[in-house]
């Protein structure tokens, strides 16, 4: 069975993600709202909870320019990843930041 979860971080709430069931934090975060900034959205294949949201998380906000990152979980299925940024994000680049958190740009 499918599950939707969304779960919703910034940047600066990487750290306040942690513990948690898998022990790494299972726990949603308020929206960051954004203006003038490009949102991209990615789908990602292999996340199954928080602490998986919270390393993809913590990696593409590692990215030059990014100011937010919003994931809509899908537990086997491929997650959806939007990204707020000051300008567009090379794909190659998305890439490997997941890739880096251990999982699959789709």
């Amino acid at each position: 069975m499918l599950q939707n979860i969304e779960i919703t971080t910034t940047p600066a709430d990487a750290d306040v993600q942690a513990g948690g069931c898998c022990g790494g934090g299972c726990c949603a975060v308020p929206e960051q709202s954004t203006t003038d900034v490009a949102a991209q959205t990615f789908e990602v294949e292999g996340m199954t909870c928080g602490h998986c949201v919270s390393s993809v998380t913590e990696e593409i906000s590692g990215l030059a320019g990014v100011e937010g990152v919003q994931v809509e979980l899908v537990v086997g299925g491929r997650s959806k990843v939007t990204v707020n940024a000051d300008a567009p994000l090379r794909l190659d680049d998305v890439r490997a930041a997941v890739s880096d958190a251990g999982y699959s740009l789709v």
